[in-house]
C-alpha cells in the first residue's frame, strides 16, 4: 500500500486512470468536474490533500482545450488545498506540435476528389500543391497597362518593368480570393511558453508525459520534466508479435522521425528506409504534384512505419500506397500516440495500411470498434504507475527509458 498518496483523473481517459489506480493499488481520489450553462468549468475535490502527493492525470486529447483548463483548476485546486507536491501526468502532451519555432508546412494535405460525389472510400493518397504563379503571365499583364516613354533606351526600360515586376509579386491578388497581399509575413502565435507558463502558474511541481512531439518543449518550463519513452513498448510488440521481424524494414514517413526510426532499427538490427518528400513539383496529366521518394528497399518485404503521432493520418496513409507501389507485402503502422481526430478512421479503412499498432494515451474504444482486428491496442499503465511510484518513492525513472516493456 502506498501512503500519502493521491490520484487524481480528469475527463480526458477515465479507463487509463482506473488501470493506473488498480496497479499502484489505491482507490482514485474523489474528483468531480462540471460545467455550468454557459461553458464553465466546475472542480471539487471530495478527498483531503494535505501535505499528501497528489498525482493529476489528464491526456492531451479529445476537447483539448476543455480538457487543459481543467487540468490547470484541478492542479490550482490541490495547491489551494495545501496539497505538499502536486504533479501533471500527461500521456499526451497538448500543443506539442506548436512550439516557439513558427512551423513552415511543406506539401500538400490529403485531399479528397472534387470531381465525384462523397463516400467514406472516396479519398486519394496524392499530394497536389496548389501551381506556381508564373513572371511572364505577370510580366504580360504588366506590360499591357505600362506607359512606357519613347525616348528611354532599353537598359532603363528593362530597369523600369524589372521593379515593376517586384513590386506586383509583392502585391498580388490571389484570384477569386478579394485579398491583397502586403507582402507581410503572417506571425505563428507562440504557444510552447505560454502552456508551459500556464501550467507552472497553476501550481505543478512536476511532468511526467511521453514521446513529446519536439523535445524542446522541456526546455520551457522551470520545473521537473519526465519524457518517458514508448520505444521500449514498441520494440516489444515488434520482436514478440512479428515474424521473421529481422527480415523486415523500418520505415520514417518522413525525414523528422528518422532519429526515432533509426534508434529502433538499430536496436533490433533490422534495415531502415526513409520516405522524403520533395520540395520540387512535377507536372502530370492531372497537373502538378508533390513527389514523395523512397530511400531504400522494400521489395517484398514487411513495412514498419514507425512514429509518434498520427491525429489525421495524412502522412502515414500517403506512406503506406508508396509502400505498396514498391513492391512491400505487409505494411504495418507503429505508433505512439494516435489521436485519429475527424475522418482519420475512415482514411485508414480506405488505405493501403494492413494493420495499425498504437497505446492507450489516448482512448482508443471507439476506434477499436471501427477498425476492429486492424487495430491493435498497447497498454502503457504500468509504465506511468511505474513511474509514479518510483517518483514518489523518491527513486530514479532511468530503467523506465529503456526496460519499460518489461514492467
Amino acid at each position: 500500500m502506498v501512503r500519502n498518496l493521491v490520484v487524481f483523473g480528469g475527463s480526458s481517459h477515465p479507463d487509463l486512470v482506473e488501470r493506473i489506480c488498480n496497479i499502484l493499488g489505491i482507490p482514485q481520489g474523489g474528483l468531480h468536474t462540471s460545467k455550468f450553462s454557459n461553458g464553465e468549468t466546475s472542480v471539487s475535490i471530495k478527498d483531503s490533500v494535505r501535505e499528501k502527493d497528489v498525482y493529476v492525470i489528464q491526456s492531451g486529447c479529445g476537447h483539448v482545450n476543455d480538457n487543459f483548463l481543467e487540468l490547470l483548476i484541478t492542479i490550482s485546486a490541490c495547491k489551494t488545498a495545501s496539497a505538499r507536491r502536486v504533479t501533471a501526468v500527461m500521456p499526451f502532451f497538448p500543443y506539442s506540435r506548436q512550439p516557439d519555432v513558427p512551423y513552415n508546412k511543406h506539401g500538400a494535405p490529403l485531399a479528397k476528389s472534387s470531381t465525384t460525389p462523397r463516400t467514406d472510400h472516396n479519398y486519394t493518397f496524392e499530394s497536389v500543391p496548389p501551381s506556381p504563379r508564373s513572371h511572364s503571365s505577370l510580366g504580360h499583364n504588366l506590360t499591357n497597362g505600362l506607359s512606357v516613354p519613347s525616348q528611354r533606351n532599353s537598359y532603363f526600360l528593362d530597369r523600369d518593368l524589372d521593379r515593376k515586376l517586384k513590386l506586383k509579386d509583392q502585391m498580388w491578388q490571389p484570384e477569386g480570393t478579394g485579398e491583397i497581399n502586403t507582402g507581410y509575413k503572417e506571425w505563428v502565435a507562440q504557444s510552447g511558453t505560454l502552456v508551459a507558463d500556464l501550467l507552472t502558474c497553476a501550481g505543478a511541481d512536476h511532468i511526467i508525459t511521453m514521446d513529446l512531439h519536439d523535445p524542446q518543449f522541456q526546455g520551457f518550463f522551470d520545473i521537473p520534466v519526465d519524457n518517458l519513452y514508448g520505444r521500449p513498448l514498441l520494440q516489444h510488440y515488434i520482436v514478440s508479435s512479428i515474424p521473421n521481424f529481422q527480415e523486415a524494414v523500418i520505415v520514417s514517413p518522413d525525414a523528422g522521425g528518422a532519429k526515432r526510426a533509426t534508434a529502433i532499427a538499430d536496436a533490433l538490427g533490422m534495415d531502415f528506409a526513409l520516405i522524403h518528400k520533395e520540395r520540387r513539383t512535377k507536372f502530370t496529366e492531372k497537373g502538378p504534384a508533390a513527389t514523395m521518394m523512397l530511400v531504400g528497399d522494400v521489395s517484398n518485404r514487411v513495412a514498419l512505419l514507425i512514429d509518434d503521432l498520427v491525429d489525421t493520418s495524412n502522412t502515414i496513409t500517403r506512406a503506406a500506397k508508396l509502400l505498396k507501389d514498391r513492391g512491400a507485402t505487409h505494411v504495418c503502422a507503429i505508433i505512439t500516440h494516435g489521436i485519429f481526430s475527424g475522418d482519420a478512421i475512415q482514411r485508414i479503412q480506405a488505405s493501403a495500411l494492413d494493420e495499425v499498432v498504437t497505446t492507450n494515451s489516448a482512448p482508443q474504444h471507439e476506434h477499436k470498434l471501427a477498425l476492429g482486428n486492424k487495430l491493435v491496442i498497447l497498454d502503457v499503465s504500468k509504465i506511468f504507475a511505474e513511474a509514479i511510484r518510483r517518483i514518489h518513492n523518491g527513486e530514479s525513472v532511468s530503467m523506465l527509458f529503456d526496460h519499460g516493456a518489461g514492467i
